[in-house]
């Protein structure tokens, strides 16, 4: 084992793996409640979502600690399983089995452009700007349904949104989102899950008070996991012309994420090549586009890289090791459906609200004193939310790029894939 992951050489040893691979479960585990409180809005059932959020985040982190050996955690992703939700399902009225469709083909694309290095050439064609930008975006776009979700934000006639008042609720939900706050603010392991659990506990009276018994319900404590989603999946449907931008926005999505943590993660703990390059990139990607791939079989939003790695990295986890023991420690959560099934959709608000905080961080690395670089990016940020699409975001973002780099002689900062993926852009708008 220490040889295999090379804990000498990276001055690391089994407890501190261990303790880091601990760190970084109780930071990401907030995913296994609200990744189905999100999907379970398509007509999925949660109980099948919660297990197959599980299996997904198991197997890809073990398999990230086994074959790509980097203390990277996978599970579905923040921003994905949103776009998965109200863009493709609730939005644009695809059934969820061809969406989920999607994500598995999307999933097989990014493994081959991973295995023959392909990804390469996209990666360097997508403007740092605009990336930096898309993630933001993705930040407001997981609050705003944090807001809306806990009744904070209501549909307003007169102004398209609005404030939705000071209630029982809406109180529930500020004091849960201070509250959980005030632990991110103070680094305690496992913040966003305490202020999921804080907010279910005083969201019980609230209910009782104003006589809903359908704001927390209580079903039981365990049971057998949920497989009713495998293979549910429609991969001929999912292949019609309609279907490919959506293909092509999670594959974009996903390849963002991915990227954005490996970079992030690996310059946080110096896992990083002669050349500055993150170690075991390609075998890390490949790993991704799998985890994508099992996603849309198991029946979830893709599967993608967490940046919240960082806080068992934080804790001294260098190898592969301290993702295996959080692979592992999402198991034993498939057997308890009934139990998480009971938080309500205000208790995972506040969470949903700091998340997006958290994915804001990319927009410092904006060039805002450069108008041909911030109006792109600004585009890309702000469609995102306010389209309730990811898809508008990315799309406005690469096209506005071209035109104006054109337009103001930097030709040179367009290569011939951006061309091509601005060609791919127009057709998902025109389709």
């Amino acid at each position: 084992m220490d040889k295999y992951f090379e804990f000498y050489k990276n001055k690391t040893n089994l407890k501190t793996e261990i303790i880091a691979g601990i760190t970084t479960f109780l930071a990401t585990m907030y995913i296994i409640v609200v990744n189905p409180a999100i999907i379970k809005a398509t007509g999925m059932p949660f109980s099948g979502v919660l297990t197959a959020t599980v299996i997904v985040s198991a197997f890809s982190s073990i398999m990230m600690g086994i074959y790509a050996r980097n203390p990277i955690v996978l599970a579905p992703g923040m921003g994905l399983n949103a776009f998965f939700t109200y863009t493709v399902v609730l939005g644009m009225g695809v059934k969820w089995e061809i969406a989920l469709g999607a994500v598995f083909w999307s999933g097989i694309v990014f493994l081959v452009l991973s295995i023959f290095n392909i990804r390469t050439l996209i990666v360097k064609a997508i403007p740092k700007q605009i990336r930096y930008a898309v993630s933001a975006g993705i930040g407001l776009f997981i609050t705003l349904i944090g807001f809306i979700n806990a009744g904070f934000i209501v549909d307003n006639p007169a102004t398209l949104v609005g404030f939705g008042g000071l209630n029982a609720v809406t109180i529930t939900f500020v004091v849960g989102l201070f509250i959980t706050g005030i632990l991110v603010v103070k680094r305690v392991k496992g913040a966003l899950i305490a202020g999921i659990i804080f907010t279910t506990l005083i969201a019980i009276p609230i209910g009782r008070f104003y006589g809903d018994s359908t704001l927390v319900v209580w079903e039981g404590f365990i049971s057998s996991p949920d497989f009713s989603l495998l293979f549910a999946m429609d991969l001929v449907n999912s292949l019609s012309l309609a279907i490919v931008p959506i293909i092509f926005a999670f594959l974009f999505t996903d390849m963002f994420d991915s990227l954005s943590t490996f970079v992030g993660v690996a310059e946080a703990a110096n896992l990083v090549d002669k050349d500055g390059e993150p170690l075991h990139i390609k075998e890390s990607l490949i790993v991704d586009s799998i985890s994508t791939t099992i996603s849309g079989l198991f029946g979830t939003s893709s599967g993608t890289s967490y940046i919240e790695s960082a806080s068992g990295i934080e804790e001294g986890g260098r190898t592969g090791m301290t993702a295996v023991v959080a692979g592992l420690l999402f198991l034993p959560f498939m057997f308890f459906s009934p139990l998480l099934s009971v938080i309500p959709s205000i208790a995972t608000a506040p969470a949903l609200v700091l998340v997006g905080v958290f994915m804001m961080k990319p927009v410092t690395k904006i060039n805002w004193t450069e108008f041909d670089d911030a109006i792109p990016a600004f585009l890309a940020m702000i469609l995102i939310p306010v389209t309730y699409s990811i898809t508008q975001g990315i799309v406005w973002g690469f096209l506005s790029w071209t035109v104006i780099k054109i337009a103001t002689g930097k030709t040179n900062e367009i290569t011939p894939m951006l061309i091509i993926i601005d060609i791919l852009a127009i057709l998902a708008l025109i389709v």
